[in-house]
C-alpha cells in the first residue's frame, strides 16, 4: 500500500474519440491533473499517433468510423512497442459483451459513458502507478540478471585461474612419486595429495563444463566412435579406484553394436564421472557393472552402470541430477560430493539428444542408465568386447 501513495509523475497520455465535446472534456480535466495528453479524433489517427511517439497510457472508444477501439486494441497489442501500454475503453456500449470483448482484445479497464470524471481519474491513476510498478519491477530484475551474469562471469573466472596453478601443483607431487626415494608412509602421504589434487581439478572442470553448457557456448565436436573404446578408456581412469577396496569391475558391451555419433571428451568424462561414482559408494569387495546394448527403438546405444552399494531414496530420483544435491543415503563417511557430476552427466547427455534416469533399491544398489544416439551413415561394425573382470 506504501507504494501506491508514491506521487505520480506526469503521465502521456493519448484520448482517442470522435466525439469533439468529450475529447475536450477529457483533454482539459487530465491536463489539470499534469498530465501531457494528445486527443485524437480517430483510430487510424491512434495508430499513427502512438508510433511516433508510445504513451504511457490509452484511453479508447470504442464506436468509431473507419475503424473501431476494438480493432485498435488488437493491431496496437500486435506491436511489440505497443503492446504492453494499458488501454482503458470509454463507450457509450454498456452491454456485458461489450466489456468481454474490450478484454479479450487486451483492455485493461472499461468505463461506460456518461462518465463522471473522478472515476475516469481514479482508474487512469490506477492504472499509472500499476504501469510504474512493472517499469520498476523490470528494471529491478534486469539488474538481478547483470548481478547474477557479473557473478557467474566472476566466478568462472576465479575457478579458470584456480586451474592452472593446481595442476602445476599436480605436477610437481607426481614427479616427486616417480622420484622412488620415498618410504611407505611418505608415499601414502603423496597419495592422498595426489587424490586430493585431482578430486579438486576434476570439480573444477565439472563448473567450467556445466557453465559453458549452460549458456551455450559449449559446441559438440562429434565423431565416429566404438563403444567399447568409449568404456575402456573411461575404464582407464578410475581403475586405481578399484584396488583400494578390492572392487570389482566388469563390463558386458553386447556384440555387434553400431558405432556412436557423440563429442569423446565429453562422453569419456561423463562415463568417469558415473563410473567413479558408482565406485565411490560400492563397499569394500563389491561390484560396478558397465553394459551397453541397442535400446528397443534401434536408434541408440543403452548404457547402464550398476552398483551394489547402499542405494539411493526413490523421492531423490530426479533431483539427484540437480546441481549441488546430495541425497542423505549417499553421504557415506569419506566420500565427499558437491552434486556437479551428475549434473554434468545429464546435460552432456541430453546435448547429444539423450536421457539419462537412475533406478535404485536400498541395501542393494543403483543403475544408471542413458542413451547416446547411434551414428546414422553406415559404418563397419564394432569388434565383439569380451566380458572383462578386475579384481
Amino acid at each position: 500500500m506504501t507504494y501506491f501513495n508514491r506521487p505520480l509523475a506526469a503521465a502521456d497520455i493519448l484520448v482517442v474519440d470522435d466525439t469533439q465535446a468529450n475529447l475536450q472534456l477529457l483533454t482539459v480535466m487530465l491536463k489539470e491533473r499534469g498530465h501531457k495528453v494528445r486527443p485524437v479524433p480517430s483510430g487510424i489517427l491512434a495508430l499513427q499517433a502512438a508510433r511516433r511517439k508510445p504513451p504511457d497510457l490509452i484511453l479508447l472508444d470504442i464506436n468509431m468510423p473507419d475503424m473501431d477501439g476494438y480493432e485498435v486494441c488488437m493491431i496496437m497489442k500486435r506491436e511489440p512497442l505497443l503492446a504492453d501500454i494499458p488501454v482503458i475503453f470509454i463507450s457509450a456500449n454498456s452491454e456485458t459483451m461489450d466489456k468481454v470483448m474490450a478484454f479479450s482484445v487486451g483492455a485493461v479497464d472499461y468505463i461506460t459513458k456518461p462518465f463522471q470524471f473522478d472515476e475516469v481519474e481514479a482508474r487512469v491513476e490506477t492504472h499509472l502507478k500499476l504501469r510504474q510498478l512493472q517499469a520498476d519491477l523490470s528494471k529491478k530484475n534486469e539488474q538481478l540478471i547483470e548481478l547474477e551474469q557479473l557473478k557467474t562471469d566472476l566466478t568462472n573466472m576465479l575457478v579458470h585461474d584456480m586451474r592452472t596453478p593446481l595442476t602445476s601443483i599436480l605436477t610437481g607431487l607426481t614427479s616427486m612419486d616417480n622420484l622412488g626415494e620415498l618410504n611407505d608412509v611418505q608415499r601414502e602421504i603423496l597419495d592422498i595429495g595426489i587424490r586430493g589434487g585431482q578430486t579438486l581439478l576434476g570439480m573444477i572442470n565439472n563448473m567450467l563444463d556445466i557453465s559453458k553448457m549452460e549458456d551455450g557456448s559449449s559446441q559438440l565436436k562429434l565423431e565416429s566412435m566404438a563403444t567399447e573404446e568409449l568404456v575402456r578408456d573411461a575404464i582407464q581412469q578410475v581403475q586405481a579406484l578399484t584396488k583400494n577396496k578390492k572392487l570389482k569391475l566388469d563390463t558386458d558391451i553386447a556384440p555387434g553394436l553400431p558405432r556412436l555419433n557423440v563429442d569423446r571428451e565429453k562422453v569419456i568424462r561423463m562415463l568417469t564421472n558415473l563410473l567413479g561414482n558408482a565406485l565411490n559408494f560400492t563397499p569394500r569387495g563389491g561390484t560396478v557393472t558397465v553394459s551397453a546394448k541397442l535400446d528397443d527403438a534401434g536408434e541408440a546405444v543403452l548404457f547402464a552402470i550398476s552398483d551394489t552399494g547402499e542405494g539411493i531414496p526413490e523421492e531423490a530420483f530426479q533431483r539427484i541430477f540437480e546441481k549441488f544435491e546430495q541425497v542423505e543415503s549417499r553421504k557415506a563417511g569419506h566420500t565427499h560430493s558437491t552434486g556437479l557430476g551428475l549434473t554434468l552427466c545429464k546435460m552432456v547427455v541430453e546435448l547429444h539428444g539423450g536421457s539419462i534416469r537412475v533406478e535404485s533399491q536400498l541395501g542393494v544398489g543403483s543403475v544408471f542408465l542413458f542413451t547416446l544416439p547411434i551414428e546414422t551413415a553406415e559404418l563397419p561394425r564394432a569388434e565383439t568386447v569380451a566380458t572383462v573382470t578386475t579384481d
